[in-house]
C-alpha cells in the first residue's frame, strides 16, 4: 500500500467493516425471519396510530408557525455563534452583515407574534 493512503486505511477498513456487519444483519433478517403477513401488519400506520381521515387534509397553520420558530431560533443560535467567534475578523461588514440577519430574524418574530404562534390557547 502506498504511504500516501495508510493514513487513511483505518478508516477504509472501519466503512467496510461497518457496511458488512450492515449487510450480513440485514440479509440474514431477511433470510431467517419469520414471513406471516396479515392484513394488520400489511395495514399503513404512522407512529404505532392507526391512519385517521384523509393524506389530503390541511394541517393546522400552527403547525407552520412552530417549524418558522425552531427555524427562526436554531439558525440565530447557530449563526450569532459563529459570526462572534469570527468577529475581529469581519470588520464593518461582519456588523452589516448581522444588522441584516437580525432584521430579518426580528421581521419573522413579530410576523409569528401576530400571527399567535405563541398563545397558549
Amino acid at each position: 500500500m502506498s504511504s500516501v493512503l495508510s493514513p487513511y486505511f483505518p478508516i477504509l477498513f472501519t466503512g467496510v467493516a461497518a457496511l458488512l456487519i450492515a449487510g450480513g444483519a440485514t440479509a440474514a433478517s431477511f433470510l431467517l425471519g419469520p414471513k406471516k403477513p396479515n392484513e394488520a401488519k400489511l395495514d399503513v400506520y404512522e407512529c404505532g396510530v392507526p391512519v385517521v381521515g384523509s393524506a389530503r387534509q390541511r394541517l393546522s397553520v400552527k403547525f407552520y408557525l412552530t417549524a418558522i420558530l425552531f427555524i427562526l431560533f436554531d439558525i440565530e443560535t447557530v449563526f450569532l455563534y459563529l459570526w462572534a467567534s469570527a468577529f475581529d475578523m469581519l470588520g464593518w461588514f461582519g456588523v452589516v452583515e448581522v444588522a441584516i440577519f437580525v432584521t430579518t430574524l426580528a421581521a419573522g418574530y413579530v410576523y409569528i407574534l401576530k400571527r399567535g404562534a405563541l398563545d397558549w390557547d
